[in-house]
């Protein structure tokens, strides 16, 4: 009878350590899997995805353009890689549960060196688009995970099932990272498109005016011609807001300029608003665009959506990214007003988001 008082708590024991092992290990995998999936997430292709984790996050550590198409792909490879391993029994305690603890304290640095420099805000793009996360969020979430998994490794290590097989383990890892090669693969440099002019459907409103001239209109009375002296909105002072390099002639006057890539759903709705603006206001300022290199042939669905076509120019990826700015996405609105930015909508959450509202009240404005 005492046998089997002893049998059945070790049993009991043994089950439970089995279950935690298992629930500590489909969490971790998941929450790999799931960061590895998000940094590629197709919104709006995958390729417009791994480049916008490459510039947000591996420029500013310093990694250059050529390199950066390079370890992206070999990061989110390995962390896919160490997700699917997780949940298989191969070197799982050696290699496994070790590698994984590695990867989570060497981004736990990163993060943290970010905190303590001041940059708590914005996405720390661990999940990227997909699932938004402050750098601080993400550190709990990183030391949580070591804590679980040192727990698994120095308590729970009985319940898990152990096959040496050192073969499956970097058969499993290379097939990962060359997939990754093969979904998203490294396309060479394109050229940048010189900006072409467009004939709109709807009147075009000539901007390009001196702020500073006098008109003179006639109003006619029963019995009586009055003249009426309309002043031009002064403007601030003229300056160079770095973007007359693509089109010649934005620093005159008021403008708009668009960082739109071709198949996102939300610079199309932006698109189709500013039109709207624009027929409802024959004053509104002109509007151009510069493109991301991504499925160009998409640009006239995407004016035939945004209802008018306007004058616009294709970037390559990289370039784009570079023009748009550091930690600012897409769609990007910039409310110009004589080369000085007055407003600059970017992404799609937040104060930054572009607002139809609050622009048309902007561009209305007759004083700096």
């Amino acid at each position: 009878m005492e046998n089997n008082i002893i049998d059945s708590t070790s049993s009991s024991n043994s089950n439970f350590k089995n279950l935690v092992s298992w629930g500590i290990r489909i969490l971790i995998s998941a929450l790999f899997l799931v960061s590895a999936y998000a940094k590629i997430y197709p919104d709006p292709s995958y390729y417009f995805s791994i480049t916008k984790f490459e510039y947000s996050q591996l420029y500013p550590m310093g990694f250059s353009p050529e390199l950066a198409v390079y370890f992206s792909r070999v990061l989110i490879g390995i962390e896919f890689a160490l997700g699917f391993l997780l949940l298989f029994p191969f070197n799982i305690k050696k290699i496994v549960i070790p590698a994984t603890i590695i990867m989570l304290a060497v981004f736990s640095i990163h993060l943290s060196i970010e905190i303590l420099s001041g940059q708590n805000t914005g996405n720390c793009g661990c999940f990227g688009s997909l699932l938004p996360m402050t750098p601080l969020q993400a550190l709990i979430k990183n030391l949580l995970s070591i804590g679980l998994l040192s727990i698994l490794l120095l308590k729970f290590s009985d319940g898990i099932r152990v096959n040496n097989n050192f073969l499956a383990v970097t058969n499993i890892t290379t097939f990962c990272v060359l997939f990754l090669f093969m979904l998203i693969p490294i396309q060479k440099k394109t050229t940048t498109v010189t900006p072409t002019t467009i004939e709109v459907s709807e009147p075009v409103v000539n901007n390009d005016v001196d702020t500073n001239t006098v008109k003179t209109t006639t109003v006619k009375g029963e019995q009586q011609t009055t003249e009426v002296k309309v002043e031009e909105p002064k403007g601030p002072a003229k300056k160079s807001s770095g973007y007359a390099k693509y089109f010649p002639k934005i620093d005159e006057g008021k403008k708009i300029l668009c960082f739109f890539a071709p198949t996102c759903e939300h610079c199309m709705q932006t698109g189709k608003e500013l039109t709207e603006l624009r027929k409802a206001d024959p004053t509104f300022p002109e509007i151009q665009i510069i493109f991301m290199d991504e499925a160009p042939e998409e640009i006239p669905a995407f004016f035939k959506f945004a209802g008018a076509e306007y004058k616009h120019m294709v970037m390559d990826i990289v370039a784009f990214w570079t023009a748009l700015g550091s930690n600012k996405d897409t769609p990007g609105v910039v409310y110009l007003w004589n080369g000085n930015v007055q407003k600059f909508y970017n992404g799609t959450e937040g104060k930054d988001k572009f607002n139809k509202a609050e622009l048309k009240k902007l561009v209305k404005k007759e004083t700096y």
